[in-house]
């Protein structure tokens, strides 16, 4: 029983690790919207958007990595320029649904923009989730799970003879 509950502490199932990767991912998300919208009112959105992406791509990867997919430490560089690389497509789909939004509503309040940024950081997060769990942190895990359980080779002695010959010449 004690090895069921080291075994799921050490590789956690995947509905824990998505309530994590929403707990973490969705705080830095929502934080990120506010603060695209406040940069916005001074710079470009598209350029608003890109320093707030990198920022909590930055922060993200590090929470992912010590927290929701139970690595515990430290992300490396690749798993950083991975996670960067997922991150890009999701700032090209929040671009993308923010350029839909002007070309259909000719001044959005900020409420439609939140809605509509949002949504679109929704569809790319749940993308990003599946990216980072099986392939920018999927050797980490298996890396945690092996030493966290090393295999001990244990052999089995008869105490009594077995074969036909022990057999003799115990006799």
């Amino acid at each position: 029983m004690e090895t069921a509950q080291s075994q799921q502490q050490a590789a956690p199932g995947a509905f824990t690790t998505f309530a994590r990767f929403v707990l973490c991912g969705g705080g830095v998300g929502l934080a990120s919207s506010l603060a695209v919208v406040a940069l916005a009112s001074w710079t470009p959105w598209a350029l608003a958007n890109a320093l707030i992406t990198a920022v909590s791509t930055l922060l993200a990867t590090e929470l992912h990595a010590r927290f929701t997919f139970g690595a515990g430490r430290r992300a490396t560089r690749r798993q950083h320029v991975q996670s960067a690389g997922s991150a890009a497509a999701a700032y090209a789909a929040t671009c993308m649904a923010m350029a839909v939004l002007q070309q259909l509503v000719a001044t959005p309040s900020a409420l439609l923009e939140q809605f509509v940024y949002l949504s679109a950081s929704a569809l790319a997060g749940i993308t990003r989730f599946a990216v980072l769990r099986l392939v920018v942190f999927a050797r980490s895990r298996l890396q945690t799970a092996t030493t966290a359980f090393p295999v001990h080779a244990t052999m089995a002695r008869a105490s009594t003879p077995t074969g036909p010959a022990e057999l003799c010449s115990a006799a």
